[in-house]
């Protein structure tokens, strides 16, 4: 019998918690038989929203956590004062191997603090980037970093480089991935002091397949495969995504609705349209890892609903089972 991969699941994280935690974990159990669920958080809401579902109950198990970090909390001082809370009970599992992966739809800033603290990185990885997988117009890309290196380093950007072109090939199956780093112009010369030093770095590294600066606009065309930036950068970014794509599916919507021929249209386009924009939804594509950790954690948006979470669930088994933590050391040079 195969060994399960066993994931950790955040039942009080996001705005949706506990039904679409445990909804989700429930819908990833029955569409694969490889993983076993711990759900994380106060048990007797838990047990309460399984009493709902009919599932394969040597599969799941609760473990009870009181506390919940709310979203407008202090990440470092929650993380070291809230020790019952769902989410650092929950990361404790993976620390201590008793888990293979951590799930959440909480808040982001804990989420982030606690892998660093709680989890901890792979010795030698400078900085932990959170890299969603961002819909294109041929595919998907890697955003990395989007939210949790503001301020970093050259060196920080060719490991995100690095750890992004092996999470492409063997996730994604992209071989040989197109690594590029945002810039305001395609120009090697172009950029801020950060761009301009990491640049050179890019180039000399023979272990990936670097194709230059990217520029926001080529990025939904599918520009590039791995998409480099310090978070800030790369939060921005990832926000307009989110922003742009709302407005524009409102627009689209109010110009069908608009007259009682464009009603007819909508009707006769209305298949057709919906698998696209469900293809260029960023919720699609599952959770954000939070890479060169010791453990795999993914961050949720904080919306999401039970299909947004089971995605995120199963996207966890990839990773495991193409060992993509040990991939890391060896790229890497770590012990």
């Amino acid at each position: 019998m195969d060994e399960k991969i066993r994931i950790v699941v955040d039942a009080m994280g996001g705005d949706n918690a506990p039904e679409a935690p445990v909804h989700g974990a429930v819908d990833a159990l029955a569409e694969n038989n490889k993983i076993e669920i711990t759900l994380v958080g106060r048990a007797e809401e838990v047990q309460a929203e399984l009493a709902k579902y009919s599932y394969d109950e040597s599969r799941v198990q609760i473990v009870n956590a009181e506390d919940v970090i709310g979203f407008d909390e202090p990440p470092v001082e929650a993380i070291r004062k809230k020790k019952d809370s769902s989410i650092v009970v929950g990361m404790k599992l993976v620390k201590k191997g008793e888990a293979d992966a951590f799930v959440s739809a909480g808040s982001t800033g804990a989420i982030l603090v606690g892998g660093q603290l709680v989890v901890g990185r792979i010795r030698g990885v400078e900085r932990a980037p959170l890299a969603p997988l961002i819909p294109t117009t041929d595919g998907v890309s890697l955003l990395i970093d989007c939210g949790a290196n503001v301020d970093a380093r050259a060196s920080h950007l060719v490991q995100f480089a690095k750890m992004g072109s092996i999470y492409m090939e063997n996730i994604v199956g992209i071989k040989n991935p197109r690594v590029a780093i945002v810039n305001i112009g395609a120009e090697e010369e172009k950029g801020n002091a950060l761009v301009k030093e990491t640049y050179p770095l890019l180039k000399e590294c023979d272990d990936i397949n670097f194709i230059g600066s990217i520029e926001a606009r080529d990025i939904p065309k599918g520009g590039a495969d791995v998409i480099v930036c310090e978070a800030f950068v790369g939060n921005v970014i990832l926000k307009l995504y989110e922003g742009l794509g709302s407005a524009l599916l409102h627009m689209v919507k109010k110009g069908l609705m608009s007259s009682l021929r464009s009603k007819i249209g909508a009707l006769l386009i209305k298949p057709a349209l919906k698998q696209t924009l469900k293809s260029f939804d960023a919720s699609e594509h599952g959770g954000a890892p939070l890479l060169g950790l010791k453990g795999l954690v993914v961050k949720a948006h904080g919306s999401s609903g039970e299909a947004e979470i089971k995605t995120a669930i199963l996207q966890c088994i990839s990773f495991s089972e193409e060992g993509i933590n040990d991939r890391i050391r060896e790229n890497l040079k770590l012990d």
